[in-house]
């Protein structure tokens, strides 16, 4: 292998066709050009750069690569992260710095890659670059935002997807945002696919914990907030609005949420129906969720109960936890869901609902918010405006609820012993 140039970078765009939540996304059309297209000219006006290719394994990326011009190197499909694929392409290109840019992120700032790529240049003691930037309490509370937390030297001492740092006193605490772009020397990258996954890494599936777990240094660069990427149908369409020059929908706060419509089977419950000797339809409830319904009601926001199916069942938990508001043996739960708000004297964008199938979307698309459980197919999961990461039964009804509280202001409720006191002879599991 030829001498390497202690400062010469390279950037590698990792791009695979099967996504779990959008198969086919770097190929997807963006304003005439497919969204890998977008990545990889921005990419090339990094200052600084010597290469940059596409890193995949699907031929259909490769050939729409060739054919506007990009370099692109065919890797294995057994990889289950975009650094292995890095390390892969390190035993074929030569350099000292590799850039790890997502092939889902064509709003990516040529400019912001720029400042990594600098700063690694300017202190080889760096071992790992990334980037960061602040964001609001609410959007910390999404445990699909990736929350970090710095040293006084820029190091990072954390990535989480709870909200970190934790507020014990109520001190006004400040959130910072991952963005998911990495610059590694050569030798960690070498090192990487040797490292022990750590407890922490499957904790919180976030493969940069490996790297800290192992005692290397990730040191963070703060940028102005980023743009969306695309994880969804909603997110592409947000970004061809923004490219676009199209006025962007921005959605409802959480905090803004008065009622929450949650559907039964697969949400409150696993989705197993079970019957007794008799015929009799048995379910298995999770009682944090009906705690959680509990909560929000003393909080001051409605809970709807709607279901396709109807159960002696049913009407007794529901009875348990003193919740009235319900709509059983539903088919249309776009108009169901339409009635109970107009019963609730609630707007749209007042409105959540949780859902798990199919016959939920129509009630994803008239309500402002829309979450969806952790196992619900990756065709409902895209539609959701938020993906919980609790499975239906699991508790998933209680991890919105948090969410949501959290976000009005009622935090206390739920994290402390005496704001729980304060309601605690109300509630009912």
């Amino acid at each position: 292998m030829s001498s390497i140039s202690p400062d010469r970078c390279v950037i590698i765009i990792p791009a695979r066709y099967d996504s779990t939540r959008l198969p086919g996304k770097p190929l997807m059309d963006i304003l005439g050009k497919p969204m890998i297209q977008h990545v990889y000219e921005r990419a090339i006006q990094v200052s600084n750069v010597a290469e940059v290719l596409v890193a995949t394994d699907d031929q259909r990326i490769a050939e729409v690569v060739y054919g506007f011009g990009g370099q692109c190197m065919m890797t294995s499909p057994n990889h289950p992260s975009g650094t292995d694929r890095l390390v892969e392409v390190m035993q074929k290109v030569d350099a000292d710095i590799y850039i790890n840019l997502q092939g889902d992120e064509p709003l990516v700032r040529p400019e912001d890659v720029s400042q990594l790529v600098t700063g690694m240049q300017a202190d080889r003691s760096i071992q790992v670059g990334t980037l960061y930037h602040p964001i609001s309490a609410e959007e910390a509370a999404n445990p699909n935002t990736v929350k970090m937390v710095l040293g006084n030297n820029g190091e990072t001492l954390y990535f989480s997807r709870s909200p970190i740092p934790y507020p014990r006193d109520g001190v006004c605490a400040s959130y910072m945002k991952h963005v998911g772009i990495y610059a590694y020397r050569r030798d960690v990258l070498a090192a990487y696919s040797a490292l022990p996954y750590s407890l922490l890494e499957q904790i919180e599936k976030l493969e940069q914990l490996r790297l800290l777990a192992a005692g290397f240094r990730i040191h963070a660069y703060l940028v102005q907030p980023t743009g969306p990427g695309v994880d969804t149908l909603e997110g592409l369409e947000k970004v061809r609005n923004i490219l676009s020059g199209k006025p962007v929908a921005v959605l409802p706060s959480l905090a803004s949420i008065k009622l929450v419509i949650t559907d039964v089977d697969g949400v409150l419950t696993d989705g197993g129906i079970y019957y007794d000797e008799s015929g009799e339809c048995m379910k298995r409830f999770h009682v944090r969720d009906g705690l959680g319904m509990r909560m929000l009601e003393e909080c001051g926001v409605r809970v709807a109960v709607l279901s396709g199916r109807d159960s002696p069942t049913l009407h007794k938990r529901m009875a348990d936890l003193k919740v009235s508001f319900t709509m059983f043996g539903v088919q249309d739960k776009r108009a169901a869901c339409l009635s109970l708000m107009a019963e609730a004297g609630v707007k749209p964008e007042e409105t959540a609902c949780i859902g798990d199938d199919s016959i939920d979307l129509p009630a994803f698309e008239v309500c402002g918010l829309s979450f969806a459980v952790a196992d619900a197919p990756d065709y409902v999961r895209i539609m959701a405006s938020h993906v919980l990461s609790l499975r239906g039964g699991d508790g998933a009804f209680r991890e919105a609820v948090d969410l949501i509280l959290k976000a009005n202001g009622n935090k206390h409720f739920i994290q402390t012993a005496a704001g729980y006191a304060s309601l605690m002879h109300k509630l009912t599991q």
